[in-house]
């Protein structure tokens, strides 16, 4: 018999959770959650849902031992939220970096979660995992781990599927923006052209922006990173006419750096911020893991 956590985050806790419950918050688990706890019972599982309404709350399911995890989430940014705190509990400090580490890590094998939509969750899709109550029950009673790439940042976050750079107006028209983009060696831009895109990418989620193909062979379980750069290529035609065309180019490795030249707006995991400094993403290879059928 296996003894399974159901963790909900309170609203609003995509991006880490807050301090409290904001005002009119439910801790009332929802019908996926119930549905889902019904197949685990049935299936000889005891079960306990649980609300988290910061990040110490997370961190008290996250110690409990010989326990299963299962996330209901209604974001990738709420899946996102729980891996990071994994990885503040598990990765060791540099001094005490284990010899059994691989070289091209710097955290152990984080233990395999269950995710439960609880909406379109993107990541969900893009990484074909169950998304029924019953599915993810079996999957999680299965025990069977799938093991997926990590993207960790000098920032103290985490990404599971990617991030986006780049804002637009009111219109929808594309703000350019400078800055430079550098993929292990290979220099994508060196701040003096401007981007109209700039994609990071573990998953394919981010992979095509407003029908434009960004990125083209993102794999969760290879190992790289894929990065690409939109940016306006002025030129002209047969009868002198300027003619403005986006070029695309892209990049795979294992670190991308990143530095504006001003605030860019940017989604990571789903999760909308500004950028102001340099950060640099690394690839963490199949440092985390799903529970899959």
């Amino acid at each position: 018999m296996y003894d399974v956590v159901l963790l909900t985050l309170d609203d609003g806790q995509g991006g880490g959770c807050s301090g409290g419950c904001s005002d009119g918050c439910s801790s009332t688990p929802r019908v996926p959650v119930l549905a889902c706890r019904d197949a685990l019972v049935a299936g000889g599982a005891r079960v306990e849902t649980v609300t988290a309404h910061s990040d110490q709350e997370i961190d008290a399911v996250l110690d409990r031992s010989d326990t299963r995890l299962i996330i209901a989430a209604a974001t990738d940014g709420e899946v996102r939220a729980v891996v990071r705190r994994m990885v503040r509990r598990y990765a060791p400090a540099p001094s005490k970096r284990p010899e059994s580490l691989p070289e091209d890590r710097t955290l152990p094998d984080l233990p395999p979660i269950g995710v439960l939509p609880m909406g379109d969750v993107e990541l969900v899709k893009c990484l074909g995992l169950p998304d029924k109550p019953a599915d993810v029950a079996a999957a999680v009673l299965g025990g069977q781990a799938r093991r997926l790439d990590l993207l960790r940042n000098d920032g103290g976050s985490v990404t599971l599927h990617g991030t986006l750079l780049g804002g637009a107006d009111d219109t929808g028209r594309a703000i350019p923006y400078a800055a430079q983009v550098n993929v292990d060696d290979t220099v994508l831009s060196d701040g003096t052209e401007p981007l109209l895109a700039t994609a990071v990418a573990n998953a394919d989620g981010y992979a095509t922006v407003d029908d434009l193909p960004l990125v083209a062979t993102a794999d969760a379980a290879d190992g790289v990173l894929d990065v690409a750069v939109a940016l306006p290529v002025t030129t002209r035609n047969w009868y002198g006419r300027r003619q403005v065309r986006v070029e695309v180019r892209r990049a795979r490795g294992r670190a991308v750096a990143i530095q504006p030249s001003a605030d860019v707006p940017f989604v990571d995991d789903g999760v909308a911020g500004t950028l102001g400094r340099k950060r640099t993403w690394w690839m963490e290879r199949g440092a985390w893991a799903v529970f899959a059928a």
